[in-house]
């Protein structure tokens, strides 16, 4: 299929769109009154939302609020996985399968947040991707003033 707009040729986007598929069978199988069936539906979806809508945006600051917001549901996805593992809704292998796909999602949006603000930098924030996928704990302020001294 040929892409009509310029966000769909994103990898970012086409990754957003694998995670909605992906979220889309498993929660078929979870009871549809559960809210966390409810919010993972909503945030899996805001993803491709805003990583479409922010690339639609002419400044940079504005690309960088809408890419901000699609990580914010991608971890908050994340965070859902580990919920339903919590309620026994999901094993942890498949969440870790989501997660997979979520923890490449947030490197390419820290990328294009990156691309379209220089002076952001991972130092700066509070989360950190290591081997493992998303760290979401800040430096303490010990670690910091020892880097400091050094």
């Amino acid at each position: 299929m040929p892409h009509l707009f310029d966000h769909e040729r994103l990898e970012v986007y086409q990754q957003a769109i694998e995670f909605v598929s992906w979220t889309s069978s498993l929660l078929e199988t979870w009871p549809k009154t559960s809210a966390l069936r409810s919010q993972l539906d909503r945030a899996s979806l805001s993803i491709p939302l805003n990583i479409a809508e922010g690339n639609g945006k002419w400044s940079k600051k504005d690309r960088c609020r809408y890419f901000d917001t699609a990580k914010g549901s991608a971890l908050e996805c994340a965070a859902a996985l580990d919920s339903a593992v919590a309620r026994t809704l999901l094993s942890k292998d498949i969440a870790q399968n989501g997660k997979a796909i979520l923890a490449a999602i947030v490197r390419m949006l820290i990328g294009l947040i990156q691309a379209n603000d220089p002076d952001r930098t991972l130092e700066k924030g509070s989360m950190r991707l290591g081997e493992g996928g998303v760290s979401y704990a800040k430096e303490n302020e010990k670690d910091q003033d020892k880097e400091k001294d050094e």
